[in-house]
């Protein structure tokens, strides 16, 4: 899996990451509602997904690490298929919803896992993840990396708080 970078310490507690997550959704609801219906359906470059596909890819990435994060605390290793995530938006057809439907679903959805972040012990940050054909990953990095990947592509869209 690839590793997105974000200015979380790399000892974090998940309660330190709950609140970046936090964060970022609180800063990225205005800035994502601010977006136009007509903007948010243009692609963001040639070849490239619109903001409602971005969107889209950050709530199915938000939907299978919501289970990954709950189903690694049942045991001390766990193995899940990846995702087809162009697949996953096509299917879906992100571009058809309305984008207000969209920002109110990502920032609800997560939301939800701030509240599971801050129920996780740090006693779990070890338990690891494999991911598909990647190496095994610990809960804790798992963690760091989804709040690096939202980061990423709010950025993309100019929703980020570094934007």
């Amino acid at each position: 899996m690839p590793a997105y970078p974000t200015d979380l310490a790399q000892d974090a507690l998940f309660t330190d990451i709950a609140a970046a997550l936090d964060a970022t959704v609180e800063a990225a609801g205005p800035r994502l509602r601010a977006v136009s219906e007509a903007d948010a359906s243009r692609p963001l470059a040639r070849g490239k997904w619109s903001a409602k596909q971005t969107l889209g890819h950050l709530i199915d990435s938000a939907a299978n690490n919501h289970q990954r994060f709950v189903r690694v605390r049942e045991v001390e290793s766990l193995t899940l298929p990846g995702y087809e995530q162009d697949l996953w938006v096509g299917v879906q057809r992100y571009d058809a919803r309305p984008w207000t439907d969209l920002v109110d679903f990502w920032t609800g959805y997560n939301r939800h896992l701030v509240h599971l972040l801050r129920q996780t012990p740090d006693g779990e940050a070890r338990k690891a993840c494999t991911i598909g054909d990647h190496a095994p990953i610990s809960l804790h990095e798992l963690v760091r990396d989804y709040v690096g990947h939202v980061e990423h592509h709010l950025r993309q869209i100019g929703a980020s708080r570094q934007a």
